[in-house]
C-alpha cells in the first residue's frame, strides 16, 4: 500500500508540532516553520521508524520535496 501526503502531515504535526500546516507534494523545509537541520533529523527517523525503513545518507541528500520523500519511501516498502 502506498504511503500518501497525509500520512506525511501527521509526521510533520508530530516533528514540528504544527497539526495546522498544509502540505503538497511540492512543500520544501522552506515552507515548514521551525524545520531546520536538526528537527530535519528528526522528521527523517520518525518517517524511517514510522514506516521501518532505512535511508542512506545520499538518499536523504537528494531529497528537495516531499513528493521526493514519497517516492524514495514507496520504493522502499514491499509491493
Amino acid at each position: 500500500m502506498a504511503v500518501k501526503i497525509t500520512q506525511l502531515a501527521e509526521i510533520v504535526g508530530e516533528v514540528f508540532d504544527d497539526e495546522t500546516v498544509e502540505l503538497t507534494e511540492a512543500t520544501t523545509a522552506k515552507d515548514v516553520e521551525g524545520w531546520d537541520s536538526l528537527s530535519h533529523i528528526r522528521f527523517i527517523v520518525t518517517v524511517e521508524q514510522r514506516f521501518k525503513i532505512k535511508f542512506t545518507s545520499r538518499e536523504v541528500e537528494n531529497l528537495r520535496n516531499l513528493g521526493d520523500l514519497l517516492k524514495a519511501i514507496n520504493a522502499k516498502l514491499p509491493s
